[in-house]
């Protein structure tokens, strides 16, 4: 096993993967499927989730793909090889199966020690405007970007935790927009705050385990989350924010480099300004309620 590390329909994040091997077990850990084994990564298929998929598979890891469009996962192990890259095919969104799942992917893959979750979607969402408003999107959102994270953790987590002296890791792609919110996609705002105060106290209770929780957090970057097909109100949305191969660079360089927290780009403008300032509030609360419920 290697050492661990100290966002369109088709779901803008379902494709997840799985690596090892090579350099990866030096540098990367092991990057899987999934919603990733050894490593997941989350959606995988375009965007985000493509790009760091491919990053890996450049570092010598095995990455093992799955998603819910079967032509894009065989193009994928087309383009890489089977000696490079598997799938899996799976919707992240139907969390009854997610057991099933995790137990086919971990049982083929005993050795997995990374989940990287990437499942992604943004639709606007503003209230001033009620009769805009699905409420069937709304909970489709939340259920993408928030609830199939912890639907994923929950059955994960005994597999990690068996493991004992293994390192193993959860990555979640959580987002900027966790710090501070903007008005037309609300919702998708709200999302990723949720996750982001769900992944600071799921990191501080598995503290002095085995399991090692890490977050990154992307500005807007270039990728179909922001297309025409989704968002209308967004002009050549594709082509705003970050480019997505200067977003990988930095990811990647604080991934290899051990970092728990990874903002990216402007994200790292409110991260390390008024976030540090509500961790360090976090911590002492986490501290202060233990001596109350040890």
């Amino acid at each position: 096993m290697g050492k661990r590390i100290p966002r369109a329909e088709a779901k803008e994040g379902d494709l997840l993967f799985w690596a090892t091997g090579g350099d990866c077990k030096n540098k990367v850990a092991h990057v899987g499927i999934f919603i990733r084994p050894g490593w997941m990564i989350n959606a995988a298929r375009t965007g985000i989730g493509l790009i760091l998929a491919e990053r890996l598979i450049a570092h010598g890891c095995f990455v093992i793909g799955t998603g819910r469009r079967k032509e894009n996962l065989e193009a994928f192990v087309q383009r890489h090889g089977e000696d490079k890259a598997a799938v899996v095919q799976f919707d992240i969104s139907k969390l009854g199966e997610i057991p099933g799942f995790v137990s086919e992917v971990t049982t083929s893959h005993p050795d997995l020690d990374c989940v990287f979750i990437n499942s992604g979607i943004q639709r606007r969402s503003v209230f001033s405007e009620p009769e805009s408003i699905d409420m069937d999107v709304i909970v489709e959102e939340f259920t993408t970007n928030y609830i199939s994270y912890l639907a994923l953790t929950k059955v994960f987590l005994p597999f990690f935790q068996a493991k004992k002296d293994t390192p193993t890791s959860f990555i979640f792609t959580s987002s900027g927009l966790a710090f501070a919110p903007i008005l037309r996609c609300s919702n998708y705002c709200a999302t990723k705050a949720a996750l982001h105060h769900w992944t600071l106290c799921l990191r501080e209770d598995l503290k002095d385990t085995n399991i090692r929780v890490i977050e990154i957090f992307p500005p807007m970057v270039q990728t179909e989350l922001h297309d025409a097909k989704h968002q209308p109100d967004i002009v050549d949305g594709g082509n705003k924010g970050m480019p997505i191969e200067e977003f990988a660079d930095e990811t990647m360089s604080k991934l290899l480099a051990g970092e728990d927290q990874i903002p990216v780009g402007m994200s790292n403008i409110a991260f390390n300004s008024w976030e540090q300032q509500r961790q360090q509030q976090f911590h002492k609360m986490a501290e202060m309620m233990k001596k109350h419920d040890p």
